[in-house]
Order: C-alpha cells, then structure tokens, then sequence
C-alpha cells in the first residue's frame, strides 16, 4: 500500500483529537496523484474530502487492512508503524510549520529501509508552501 500523510515539522499529524491543519489545495493534489486507484480512509479523514469529486475514495475503520498493495491510505489519526511491512511508498505533505502535537508520523525514514525519491513544492490555499515527499522503500 502507498500512505499518504499530512505533518508538521516535528512530525505531527494530530493534536487534542483534531487534525492540525487541512488545505484544499493539498486534497485536490491528493485526489489528483490517486485518480487512477483505490483512495482508502476512514470517516474522519472523508470529511476532509467532501466538497470534492473523489469518486475513488472508499471509506472504511479498518481501511489499512482493507488496502491492497499499490492501493493508496490517506492517514490522519492512526498509528502506521504495525503496518510498515505492508507499505510500498510514503508520501509525506509537510505544512513547513509547527504545531501543537500529540499524535505523531511513527516510521522512523531514516533507518536505511527508505529513501527519498523526489521533493516538490507547490502554493497551497492557507498555505504558502506545502513540500510533497515521496518516499520508497530500499
């Protein structure tokens, strides 16, 4: 399964039960790279995606069981390191700020088993900057 995950820079996803920030530019980036698969998540993460045509998106709790490999997750409120072994790719949204964090991005990138394969940068809506990481596993 590729992950798709939106963080801080200290790696925070989460904070008192609600996502740090949300951008509809990065959702329609999102729906954009997935258009061609599977776009799995749970209801929380739906609501994000409401106002937009993702006719891709399948909505269920135990959506990171459900995912097939190259299937994509968008990821805001679940700890992934139980699924590492079943990730192929991590694409990383970064907010380029800080925020207050609780829940936090839980596979550690820098343990030799992923390598960064390209970093874009592009204008968000709230956003100035949004950097977009992709990550492949060694």
């Amino acid at each position: 399964m590729i992950v798709i995950v939106a963080i801080d820079d200290k790696g925070g996803m989460l904070f008192n039960g609600r996502r740090q920030s949300k951008d509809r530019v990065l959702c329609e980036d999102v729906l954009t790279m997935t258009r061609n698969s599977r776009l799995w998540m749970n209801a929380y993460s739906a609501k994000q995606f409401e106002n937009h045509n993702g006719e891709n998106i399948k909505q269920c709790e135990d959506f990171l069981d459900s995912a097939a490999a190259e299937e994509y997750c968008f990821v805001e409120n679940a700890s992934l390191n139980p699924y590492e072994h079943k990730i192929e790719k991590i694409v990383l949204y970064k907010w380029n700020r800080v925020y207050p964090g609780d829940k936090f991005f839980d596979i550690n990138l820098s343990d030799g088993k992923w390598h960064m394969s390209s970093v874009s940068e592009f204008q968000g809506f709230s956003h100035e900057k949004i950097s977009k990481e992709i990550w492949d596993r060694c």
